[in-house]
């Protein structure tokens, strides 16, 4: 017996003619986060503005205040990007015939496009704002870096003839030719108080920018406050070694400033990417979460019909 092949016509996969982005629910869902992120930061801004207060005593400390605002923007984020995600996801279409886990690859996918759209807008509102909290930290460096720069420069107006001085050391020159006797002020001769206050700012800049004061500049400042104030010797040197203290002190904070600056943005640029990406992940679920409500409801609304 001759067995006969029976030709088999092999129907080739057809791919549906809709596409499987629907941009609709992802723009909706990227302006929905979008507003409700602003109006959560305005509403963070108005609490932020009651913790502090120019009253002394009344203000919250700067840690304090650094990690509330770090916690706030997290749940901003956290809650904006659940709000879109779930948007996206539950006002999309119905894909038909479109195997379960492929819908739900999708409907992430919807959430994680809306979240990414809704922080580039975001992004474009408060570019600026957000630039200028991380790089806090690296301008406050710099101005301390550069202080000596600034300083010297100052200085080289001063030489040039001019009776400038570094508004920075101008206190701490005041208090080393405030006079002893307050009416020897009227009678001090002004040119000379100007070129000795000019010299005098010269050394303290020099003396800031080498890190200390060396011996001779110690010893020449405190014959010029004798000069010019009346003080014995050895007052007069008491008062160069108060002044040269306040002058440390003063250097200390604004280093202890710039370094509190530079971990506040350095902390602040890492919880945002981490809430970053947990609200990409959040927007991702909620719109699973979303689209499967959707095809639920759909699917009872069939049924009862």
């Amino acid at each position: 017996m001759q067995s006969t092949l029976t030709a088999v016509d092999v129907s080739a996969p057809t791919e549906s003619s809709s596409t499987a982005v629907s941009w609709g629910p992802i723009v909706a869902g990227a302006f929905a986060a979008s507003t409700l992120t602003l109006i959560l930061m305005l509403l963070g801004s108005g609490l932020g503005l009651t913790m502090v207060s120019p009253w002394s005593g009344l203000s919250t400390s700067v840690t304090t205040f650094a990690a509330s605002t770090a916690a706030w923007l997290i749940i901003v984020q956290w809650l904006s990007s659940a709000v879109g995600g779930y948007l996206a996801g539950r006002l999309r279409t119905k894909w038909v015939g479109v195997h379960t886990d492929e819908v739900f690859f999708r409907d992430t996918a919807h959430g994680f496009l809306a979240w990414a759209l809704a922080t580039l807008l975001v992004a474009g509102v408060l570019g600026s704002a957000l630039s200028a909290a991380v790089g806090t930290g690296v301008q406050a460096a710099s101005t301390v870096a550069s202080g000596a720069a600034m300083g010297a420069s100052a200085g080289a107006t001063a030489n040039a003839g001019g009776a400038a001085t570094d508004n920075a050391t101008s206190y701490f020159v005041d208090a080393l030719f405030r006079q002893a006797d307050a009416a020897r002020l009227a009678a001090a001769n002004p040119e000379s108080d100007a070129a000795a206050t000019a010299q005098a700012s010269r050394i303290l800049i020099a003396s800031a920018a080498a890190g200390e004061v060396s011996a001779d500049d110690k010893t020449y400042l405190s014959q010029l406050v004798a000069a010019r104030t009346g003080l014995s010797e050895p007052d007069a040197r008491a008062r160069v070694d108060a002044v040269l203290a306040r002058v440390e002190e003063a250097k200390v904070q604004a280093q202890q400033a710039a370094d509190t600056a530079r971990k506040a943005g350095a902390t602040f640029a890492l919880l945002g990417a981490l809430s970053l990406v947990v609200g990409a992940f959040i927007a991702s679920a909620a719109a699973a979460l979303g689209g499967r409500q959707r095809d639920d409801e759909e699917a009872v609304f069939l049924t009862n019909r």
